[in-house]
């Protein structure tokens, strides 16, 4: 593996730990909390990042890829915890299909970062290309959900 792909799948990672890690003492009453002036919650959050990196994958490679049923419905682009119900994944089992995303991509498509897919409407047509943008929009939905937290904790010191 070229040394620019290690250092990508070492950031997808590294990014990763710090959502994980954002979300470790976080409850499952906690992660259902929609604060003002917030559209979704920390579990909508969880699942969206990991929606969408497969969602740009298969984009590309017009290739299923192993998102649960359902996913689309609960956690894709438009979606609210409105859309939650007695089945959508708990704060868990989020954490743990997050914690596993990253290697799971790298065994499937560590080898062919560079193949040259379908090009999206942003002109993305590679794995790498993808990762680079799913691992910036990882780090917007990181903030949101640390501006969660702070109003959470905020909202339990006022009470």
């Amino acid at each position: 593996m070229k040394k620019r792909h290690e250092v990508l799948f070492k950031q997808l990672e590294s990014y990763r730990n710090g959502v994980l890690g954002s979300v470790k003492d976080v409850t499952e009453e906690e992660a259902e909390i929609i604060p003002k002036g917030f559209n979704n919650n920390i579990r909508w959050n969880l699942g969206h990042i990991f929606l969408d990196q497969y969602l740009w994958i298969q984009a590309i490679t017009k290739e299923k890829t192993p998102v649960p049923d359902h996913y689309n419905t609960w956690f894709g682009f438009g979606t609210s915890p409105a859309n939650f119900t007695a089945e959508t994944p708990s704060l868990e089992e989020l954490r743990d299909a997050l914690k596993n995303q990253p290697s799971q991509i790298k065994e499937a498509y560590g080898q062919q970062l560079e193949v040259e897919y379908h090009p999206t409407e942003m002109g993305m047509q590679t794995i790498e290309q993808v990762l680079i943008r799913t691992i910036f929009h990882e780090g917007m939905h990181l903030q949101t959900i640390l501006d969660i937290k702070k109003l959470i904790k905020s909202d339990a010191e006022k009470s």
